[in-house]
């Protein structure tokens, strides 16, 4: 924990994986009340299942005085970020941000965002992908703040479409 409510962004330890779905079900539990139920239903176990998967994948947390408020998956270029799905892509993909209702608004989202754009870049990429939709409004306007800010192009498509930042 970090004293003063100071953020620290870092890589998360194996003992903080059970901790990290907490976190996730606790940040997309608002997305339950604006989703179908039948879309819900299988969304959810497949987050979970997500967060549980190995291999290539970086587990960010954002963690504060009270712990950790926020994570996020940070797969490299050509990983398998969609267990089920064979696709890769030639660039870094970020999966399940997620920060709680309690440490919203106070920077965790976009400094894990922006670790991630850090960390892309180090492994020479110059795109980032990511997957969103519409029912994630929030996230959606600080995915467009990071990349504004960070004078890069953002083209942001809904659903199963990357978000291309040159």
């Amino acid at each position: 924990m970090k004293p003063n409510n100071q953020l620290e962004i870092r890589d998360a330890e194996k003992s903080e994986y059970a901790l990290i779905e907490r976190v996730t079900e606790v940040a997309y539990a608002e997305y339950a009340k604006r989703m179908p139920q039948s879309f819900w239903e299988v969304y959810r176990p497949h987050v979970l299942a997500t967060l549980r998967e190995t291999g290539p994948v970086q587990r960010l947390v954002a963690v504060d005085m009270t712990g950790i408020v926020g994570s996020v998956l940070l797969y490299p270029p050509l990983a398998n970020a969609y267990e089920g799905v064979a696709v890769t892509t030639p660039i870094p993909e970020v999966r399940l941000l997620a920060v709680v209702p309690k440490g919203r608004g106070q920077g965790a989202g976009t400094a894990l965002m922006k670790e991630c754009v850090r960390r892309a870049r180090r492994m020479g990429a110059t795109q980032l992908g990511l997957h969103t939709m519409e029912v994630m409004q929030v996230a959606v306007r600080m995915y467009d703040r990071v990349f504004l800010q960070s004078n890069e192009y953002a083209s942001r498509h809904r659903h199963n479409d990357l978000l291309n930042s040159p």
